[in-house]
Formats: structure tokens, sequence, C-alpha cells
């Protein structure tokens, strides 16, 4: 015998359930109702409500305003008792089908939330997503089970309230919103802001209530020619209004500083008018000239989701009009099947799928399912999904004419990107309608883009702070991990030659010996910044032999530069000056030492002494192959300083008189010009800059001068590729 709550509870889903599943299947609805109640237990949800009513809540959610089917239906209400009713799992197939089966389960993977555990439950959230990829009505189920979760939350404690509201604004009503369930997305908005921001919220319900008499007149009045010239051109059609949610009125508010009487469109009227697929477009655009002709639209309010329909599927002709007594109405121009895919959102859009199967919200799917596939199981994940869950679109076209939608803030890299990984992890920048601009321009909606690209580019980590989709953070990441491991590899190469050298084995004692020291988390950590000259070699060995860093002084005069790669172990001194007589000594030519370099010496079979930067390619290769032929070099303070040849190899982009602005900084800092050879191919520029500089800290001035200059992507000294 059931309870008459129950009994009520059960009518009114069933009531639900009309229009949207067969009479016949009913007899399902009863059988999963009794599954519910017969292994109910008296659990309470963390608002207080029954699990028994929390469920045909959720059921009915799911039905009326999701529009899904028995199967989704039937989930809905055993999911909350699964873990009871899971011995049943063979009668419950046989009566219900595989598909409840399927759902139910895909519920109960990610139904292990705790509110109050973490501000944004990301591995529960992320399982959420991940059912994308198998069954999306999951997803639809559990927001409707969020829905209801947010509508009984007031007997909650404050943590609980606090929890779920941060939660829900933060991940659900985006991914409502990019699911298309705008209204969903809108109380599941207010709801949160209900328990995050009480004060505010109750006071634009009260204005919003004080105002409802003069806002339904005005509609009234509004409407009125409207609906005897829909008639005149013989149009079928209903209109609503709608008032917009407090939060977006609040979200107003605060972006333009405003009080709620000067928020303008605070309710929109919506022409819904039944037409056939093929004059969709057509009707929509007669009925705006209708629109139009009655009243003065504002041309730069027109938005057209129609021609091409925004990421969630979402399809609309907005405008906005002066109405009745001066007053700005937003009005909203679609079709039956576009209020329904607006109003249920994916759920409409897959029963609609097969006219449009290659619509904007498939598109968006298959990036998510890229995100997922290539994301970190962290909370970061959240940072990446966010962004692509709850943003406006800009609509860019590439050099062939092929639309892309990005989110609004997108930059060129992001367009890169979203085109294919390889072309954004190379990069250099674009021409936005005919014009040069770098990777970090935001583009606008209507630009063309062609990227430009160079193999040299390479992802850095400051990309990661302009770049705003999912796609470009993802891929940029693990552009940067790879690169990291790379380096990592030759870092351990680097130190298993040396301490071989040294004599010294390589084991885990002592790099847990160096990990210690510095304090590194992994022994990656070590590699790395030994392949990158952040950590000295010469200071690991005095670690591991316990001696001192070099035993003789520095002269104080001597110029001392950060080691880059290694140092090689010095018996003697080669001293460079202008006293120095008879001493054959050249300067290598595959890196032009420069005066305050670290250098050091290699004797070599004919030519005498060859100095070499201690950061040159060659380097390495000499010291494991003839570690006995190496002398050391330091340079002494010279009077008359000579004056050094240096490469200085430059990139950007195109731009006019970019020749001049590097010859005027050659100039002001008096360099001698050797030679500069330059070209420009497809709106780029390369260059190799030979000059003459007394030593490496004017050197790097130069570089960095260079550097700032408008369109010079990057500068840096070249090295020659022979060895000298």
């Amino acid at each position: 015998m059931i309870s008459r709550d129950i009994y009520v509870s059960y009518r009114a889903l069933l009531q639900a359930c009309r229009g949207v599943i067969p009479r016949e299947d009913i007899p399902k609805i009863r059988f999963a109702t009794e599954i519910l109640t017969g292994n109910c237990r008296g659990v309470k949800t963390s608002g207080g409500l029954p699990v028994v009513n929390h469920a045909f809540n959720v059921a009915r959610i799911t039905a009326r305003e999701m529009g899904l089917g028995t199967s989704s239906i039937t989930a809905a209400l055993i999911f909350q008792v699964w873990d009871a009713a899971k011995n049943q799992k063979t009668i419950i197939e046989e009566k219900l089908g595989k598909s409840t089966v399927k759902i139910v389960e895909g519920l109960a993977k990610i139904n292990v939330i705790e509110p109050g555990t973490s501000p944004y439950q990301a591995e529960g959230f992320r399982k959420l997503i991940l059912s994308l990829a198998d069954d999306v009505r999951v997803i639809l189920i559990k927001l409707s089970e969020r829905l209801d979760l947010m509508r009984n939350l007031d007997n909650a404690g404050e943590r609980e309230k606090l929890s779920l509201s941060s939660e829900t604004y933060f991940l659900y009503a985006p991914l409502a919103h990019r699911l298309g369930l705008y209204n969903i997305k809108s109380e599941l908005e207010d709801l949160s802001l209900k328990y995050l921001e009480p004060d505010q919220y109750e006071f634009i319900s009260q204005k919003l209530k004080n105002t409802a008499s003069s806002r339904n007149r005005l509609i009234r009045e509004f409407s009125a020619p409207l609906k005897e010239q829909l008639v005149k051109y013989g149009f079928r059609f209903t209109i609503k209004s709608r008032t917009k949610s407090i939060h977006s009125i609040l979200s107003k508010m605060k972006k333009q500083g405003v009080e709620f009487e000067e928020v303008y469109d605070i309710f929109a009227v919506r022409i819904i008018i039944d037409s056939e697929p093929e004059n969709e477009k057509s009707d929509c655009w007669k009925v705006y000239s209708i629109i139009t002709d009655i009243y003065q639209p504002n041309p730069s309010r027109l938005r057209d989701w129609i021609s091409v329909p925004r990421s969630n599927g979402y399809e609309s002709l907005h405008t906005t009009v002066v109405g009745p007594g001066g007053k700005w109405v937003e009005v909203q121009i679609r079709t039956k099947r576009m209020d329904e895919i607006a109003e249920k959102g994916l759920a409409a859009h897959f029963k609609y799928k097969g006219e449009k199967s290659d619509s904007a919200l498939d598109q968006w799917l298959t990036k998510m399912r890229d995100i997922l596939e290539s994301s970190e199981k962290d909370e970061s994940f959240i940072d990446q999904v966010k962004s692509g869950l709850y943003s406006d679109e800009v609509f860019v076209f590439t050099p062939k004419g092929d639309l892309r939608q990005l989110p609004a803030g997108s930059t060129v890299l992001d367009f890169a990107f979203d085109i294919h990984s390889d072309i954004g992890c190379t990069c250099v920048g674009a021409k936005v309608n005919g014009r040069n601009v770098t990777i970090r321009h935001i583009l606008q909606n209507g630009d063309q883009v062609s990227v430009l690209t160079s193999r040299n580019q390479k992802p850095s980590h400051d990309w990661l702070s302009f770049v705003v989709t999912s796609k470009a953070k993802a891929k940029i990441k693990q552009a940067l991990n790879e690169e990291r491991s790379k380096a990592a590899a030759e870092g351990r190469e680097i130190l298993s030659r040396r301490l071989k050298n040294w004599k010294i084995p390589f084991s885990d004692t002592v790099i847990k010996k160096l990990l210690e020291h510095y304090q590194f988390r992994t022994a990656q950590d070590l590699y790395f910044n030994i392949s990158t000259g952040k950590t000295d070699l010469l200071e690991i060995k005095s670690i591991l032999t316990n001696t001192g860093k070099g035993e003789e002084a520095e002269p104080a005069h001597e110029v001392q530069l950060p080691l880059k790669h290694f140092e090689p172990e010095y018996t003697d001194y080669l001293v460079i000056d202008e006293k120095v007589e008879g001493l054959d000594y050249r300067l290598a030519k595959c890196c032009n030492p420069v005066f305050g370099d670290r250098i050091f010496g290699f004797v070599t079979i004919s030519e005498g002494i060859k100095v070499h930067r201690t950061s040159c390619p060659n380097a390495q290769f000499l010291t494991a192959r003839y570690p006995y032929r190496m002398v050391a070099a330091k340079w002494t303070q010279a009077k008359n300083i000579p004056s050094f040849r240096a490469s200085v190899k430059i990139t950007g982009i195109e731009e006019i008189g970019i020749v001049n602005r590097i010859a005027d900084i050659l100039a002001e800092y008096k360099i001698t010009l050797r030679s500069f050879n330059y070209n420009m191919n497809d709106g780029m520029f390369e260059g190799l800059l030979q000059i003459m500089v007394p030593n490496n800290d004017v050197l790097q001035v130069i570089i960095k001068k260079i550097t700032s200059i408008k369109g010079v992507l990057r500068a840096v000294r070249q090295d020659s590729e022979k060895a000298g």
C-alpha cells in the first residue's frame, strides 16, 4: 500500500509524461516507481527532502523540461536507490531495457559528490563531462537532479548552501548554457544567487514584482499592432513575453554601473511562427521586416543566429526596437522548431539532428571530447572546460571563406590551434583582413584570418596567458610537457657523462643526494635544470666530492655570466688581453666569443688554441671526447677593448620601416655593422645581423632593443652551424 504523497507524485509524473512517451510505456514508469519505493530507506537529500520525492521531481523535470523519453525517465527514478536495487539488475533489464540500466550505471558512477568537500568537485564534474563521449542523457538527468536540489535548498545547512550554490553557479549553469538549456541555465543562476548574494537577489526580485503590472501593460500595447499585421500577411504565430533573469539583470547593473530602472531591456517579446523547414529563414526575415515597419529598430542590436547558429544549437533572430512610450523592447523571432531547441536544448537538438547534422552543437561536442582525451586528471581540467562552456562567440573566416566559431576574446593563436595543432604550435602571427598582426591579436566578428607559420617557432609558457580556448590551452601544455621531457633526457645524458668523467658512479644514491640538496621533487626536475643551465655542473661536482667550488678567487674586475651548459675542468689559465705576446690562439667561429662570455680553450692539432664559449654547441662534444685538451681561459680587464664579431638572428612580421628601426638602434650605440641579410616572404621577416660589439653586455642590450621593435617576434644570438 503506497502513501497518498507517493500516489500524488506518481500521478503528477504521468501528467508530465503525456505527449512525451507512448501510452504503452506507462507500465515501465509504474515498474520503476515500484523499484524506487521498494528500496527507499527514508534517506533525505542535503536540503532535507525525502529521496523518493526528490526522485519523482527529477523524473518530472527530465520529462517536462528536458523532453527526454522513457529510458531517461525510468533511469531518473531508479538511480537514487541503485545501490540497493542493483541486485535486481537482470529483472530491471528485462522490464525496462539495457538502455535504462546503462544510464543508471552512468549516473551512479558520477553520483559520488559529497557537498562541502570542495568548492568545485573537479573529479566528479570531470566524470560527468566524460559521459558526453558515452551517453549525453546522463548529463541531462544530472542537470535535472541539480535543479531539484537547488529548488529545495532552503532547509540545508549554511555550508551545504554555499558549496552547492558555488558549484552550481560556476559549473552546472555554464554546462546548461552550453547544452542550449536556456531556461534551466537561468534558473540555476538565479537560485545560486539566492544563496550567494541574498540581499541583491531579494532587492531585484522585489523590484520585478513591483513593476510587473506596468510591464504587462506595455507588452499588450506593443503586441497589438504586431498581431494585426502578422494576421494580415497570413502567418500562424504565437506571441510570448519573458522577463530577464535576476542574475542577468544584476550582471548588467554591475557591468554598466547602472540602477535597476536604467536597465532598458528587462523583458523581451518572443514571436514564434509556424513555418516549413525550407521557409524558416525567409519567414523570420519577413516578420523582422513587419516589426521594423511599425517600430524603429536599433541597428547595432541586430543579432542573426539563424544564418550562423550559436555553438549550443541556439537559432533566433534578435532585434531591439523603440516601443510605446519611447521604451526599448527586445524582440526575438524564431520558428517552432527553433523555439523547442531553445527551450529543451540538447534533447530537442538531437530530435532534429537529421535536418542539420553538421550543426554547431555537434562541432562543440566533438571539440569537448578532444579536450577530454588530452586533459590531465586534475583540477586544471575545470579551467579548460569552463572556458569552453560559458562564452559568447565570434565568427571569423579562413582565407577560403570557411566559417569558424570561437569564444569571444579569442586571439590569432586560438584560431591557429582551432585549424590544427601543428599550425598552432608554429604560428608566429597572421594577416587579418590583409593586415599583419601578432599572435596576441584579439579577433572580431567577420575577420578574415590567414595564419603565418615558421618551423623555428615553438610554444612558450607565456602563450597560456593570452589564449582562451580549451583546445589551445590543452595543446600548449602538451607541447611544453613534451619539450620539458626532451630537455630532461638531454640533461640526464649530460650528467651521466660528467659523472663518468669525474669517476663517480651514476646511482640512485647520487641522484637522491642532489634532489635533497636542491629540494627538487623529481629527478626530471634536476635533469631539466641541468639541460637549461640553471644548475651548475661544477656545483654538482662540489656537492658530490665535498670540495669547495673553485679554490682560486675570481678577480673583482672579471665579468661572470650564468653558466649555460657546462664548465670545463681547469688546470691552467689562458689569459687573453693586449699584453699577451707569442701565444697562438684564435676565437672559434662556431660560437664567436665576445668579451664577457664564459669561455674555455681547446688545444687543436694544427691551429693552436681555439677559444670557445662555455655554451658553444660543440662544447659538450669536445669535453666528452677530449677532456685532456681543455684549458681554462678568462678575460682580463683591458683599457682598449677590441670589438668582437657577433651574429643576431631576427624573425618577425613584415612591417614598413622595420629595417630602418634596426639600423637606428645600431647607430644609437655606435655599433659597427658588418652585414645584414634579410628576406621577406608571405608576410614574414627573417634577417641575420653581423655586428661588432665591445662586450656581451652591450650585445644583450642590442638584442633586447631589437626585440622591442614593433613586428619583431624574436631576436637571438646566433651560433655558426659548423665547428670552428
